[in-house]
């Protein structure tokens, strides 16, 4: 089934081009079935490549899912267009009445930040307690993961020594959850972050559950509520030249920055990278869709609480 998008969102014609199904609103409006209201609250500063990259990982479900893209009144985007904003975007606080069965809060560039130092840092809060109540399950990814993490539970985040940056082989922790239903003992997931999490300070909360990890990016995935609430502090989300994208960009800026791991062929950014966590990146998005959310959400969607 595909995704029900806003009629002339950039990431259509992108996603068409991959034989990858998605639908216009117009189309999806003679459609009787309801589908799964899905919502996006979209921090990153390249905002159609951040819905592109979303957009890709949630088609591969065979659920019809109503995509809507939520921004913060707090904080102007200087890197998307005004335009692309104003059409497909709406503010929270026209949102904050509506129910979602599931919801994704991505990163954002604001990691060398206290959370309190955060300009839109009000407004967060406040979207993160309004989400306990009115989505079915929510994915943290990044600096959401480790801000909401902070907010919901007093998790601290420390500073790196330097970027953790490149593609970590990940263990699953609790191999028999539903969440990682067809998964190898080993999966790949792309990391791109300054501070980090601790395993004593979350072992330390009785409420959350460390599912995931690595031996080299530590702590990868938290779950909470029995999966009402997953902290994701990598990116299953990146296409295969987000890394590359993002090494090039601080060469040419001149900041210090390492060749990511476990990244490009044999180490040389001239051969291009090797894609290694495509395919549980699929997987990790439809079991959350299918268990998390289609099996756990009410048909009413207004009995969400």
């Amino acid at each position: 089934m595909p995704l029900t998008l806003p009629d002339r969102l950039p990431a259509i014609s992108l996603l068409e081009k991959e034989n990858i199904f998605v639908m216009g609103s117009t189309r999806a409006a003679t459609q009787d079935i309801r589908p799964l209201r899905i919502v996006v609250l979209n921090l990153m500063p390249i905002k159609i490549t951040t819905e592109t990259d979303l957009i890709r990982v949630l088609s591969n479900s065979p659920l019809q899912l109503d995509l809507t893209f939520m921004k913060i009144k707090s904080h102007t985007s200087k890197n998307t267009p005004i335009e692309h904003m104003r059409a497909f975007y709406k503010d929270f606080e026209i949102l904050r009445h509506e129910k979602f069965d599931g919801m994704i809060i991505t990163g954002a560039p604001v990691e060398h930040l206290d959370f309190e130092e955060v300009t839109y840092w009000p407004e967060m809060t406040e979207i993160f307690a309004w989400a306990r109540t009115h989505v079915t399950s929510t994915l943290y990814i990044c600096w959401a993961a480790q801000a909401g993490l902070y907010y919901h539970y007093g998790i601290p985040k420390y500073p790196l020594p330097a970027k953790m940056f490149g593609i970590f082989p990940q263990r699953p922790l609790e191999p028999t959850l539903p969440i990682f239903r067809g998964f190898d003992d080993l999966f790949y997931m792309p990391h791109s972050r300054h501070t980090e999490i601790h395993r004593a300070d979350i072992e330390a909360v009785d409420d959350l559950t460390i599912i995931a990890e690595s031996e080299e990016s530590g702590v990868s995935i938290v779950m909470a509520r029995e999966g009402r609430e997953f902290f994701i502090t990598g990116h299953a989300e990146y296409s295969s030249l987000t890394l590359d994208t993002e090494y090039r960009r601080d060469l040419s800026k001149g900041l210090p920055i390492d060749i990511p791991r476990h990244y490009y062929r044999a180490d040389n950014p001239s051969l291009g990278p090797v894609v290694t966590w495509r395919a549980h990146a699929n997987l990790l998005f439809t079991n959350w869709l299918n268990y998390y959310v289609y099996q756990e959400t009410p048909y009413n969607i207004e009995a969400i609480h």
